[in-house]
């Protein structure tokens, strides 16, 4: 019997419109049309105003346009704070003769465009399960135990875009376009975890949304952004399905120094595989402390917390992994425990 097939690139970027490295996997071979997805961290401050995201997604659409390709999803995660590298990590997938097994599978959705009122609200989480249950389907993957990393780009709210619900008569769940990134990030991790099984739709309530870090997602992965208005998913897994050299598993990191949870996730793939990527969540503990001691992440008035979480959790993986070109997602709201977060490696066997 036939399989489905993923690989995973990681290409280095000298900036946000650079697609010169993607365009060599063309030449060497990769077929545009087999790429579904590209993870891209670029070098702008990862706000509201990071415009290097917007830059980036649409270098891609230029790219993929002149192949006659549309559809990839184009997730674009800001801020490579420290020695953070920019990079982009290219999934591709398709059909081949091997026979099926078990190997990395990917499948993606987009979801209808979100009202700006619904923003940080209960139908945004319910919005956002349906579209990770139909990035499953894609990814052909049926029991949720065999999902390890769910990455959300969400859409954040601008002053525009508050304008334009209050002159509908609507009440959004905030004025403050930097707390809705928050509220965005945050509904779409509860997103997940509804779909996933870690969460009952029933007992989560708007108030509890940004507030009730109790719940949360194990493998969900979010990032706002103000270059969409709608929702693209990736899943990422283990499917029965699949073929090739790709394996993936997950760790959650209880705090921002918990490396003993990641080497036990690498522990859990082969030793001899070679790594191809890291894909994390990071953020400033609200509760003040890491390991017991305070941190001042979030009194600095000058630099953002999220950007401070970037640069250390990606020191911290970057001296387990020995690189940094990793893929590190600042704003954990219900993405793994509070002050952690979620931390997906994917490997390629030896063939």
């Amino acid at each position: 019997m036939s399989s489905m097939r993923a690989h995973v690139y990681r290409v280095a970027a000298a900036g946000p419109d650079d697609v010169s490295g993607v365009e060599a996997l063309f030449a060497a071979g990769l077929r545009p049309e087999s790429v579904v997805a590209i993870l891209g961290k670029t070098e702008g401050n990862g706000c509201v105003n990071d415009f290097t995201r917007g830059f980036a997604s649409r270098s891609f659409e230029a790219l993929f346009a002149r192949h006659g390709v549309t559809g990839v999803c184009l997730v674009m995660s800001g801020g490579t704070e420290g020695a953070l590298s920019p990079h982009w990590t290219v999934f591709s997938r398709e059909k081949s003769e091997a026979p099926a097994g078990r190997a990395l599978a990917i499948g993606t959705a987009r979801t209808p465009v979100l009202p700006f009122h619904h923003l940080g609200r209960r139908q945004q989480i319910l919005m956002v399960a349906d579209g990770v249950k139909a990035a499953m389907r894609d990814a052909g993957i049926d029991d949720p135990e065999d999902v390890h990393f769910v990455q959300i780009k969400c859409p954040l709210l601008t002053l525009a875009r508050v304008g334009v619900a209050e002159n509908e008569g609507e009440a959004v769940a905030t004025r403050d376009t930097l707390k809705s990134m928050g509220l965005s990030r945050g509904a779409s991790a509860l997103g997940a975890a509804v779909a996933l099984g870690e969460a009952d739709p029933g007992s989560i309530a708007d108030a509890d949304i940004c507030t009730r870090y109790a719940i949360f997602s194990r493998r969900a992965s979010t990032s706002g952004g103000v270059e969409l208005l709608d929702h693209e998913i990736v899943v990422l897994g283990m499917g029965n399905g699949w073929s090739g050299p790709f394996a993936i598993d997950h760790a959650v990191m209880e705090n921002a120094i918990d490396t003993s949870s990641v080497l036990k996730a690498r522990d859990r793939l082969p030793a001899s595989a070679r790594l191809t990527a890291v894909l994390a969540k990071a953020e400033p503990d609200p509760s003040g402390k890491v390991g017991g001691l305070r941190h001042t992440m979030l009194d600095d008035s000058d630099i953002s917390g999220t950007r401070h979480a970037r640069a250390f959790v990606g020191g911290v993986l970057a001296g387990v992994f020995g690189m940094t070109d990793l893929y590190v997602s600042g704003g954990a709201e219900h993405q793994g425990p509070s002050g952690g977060g979620p931390v997906a490696i994917i490997v390629e066997k030896e063939s």
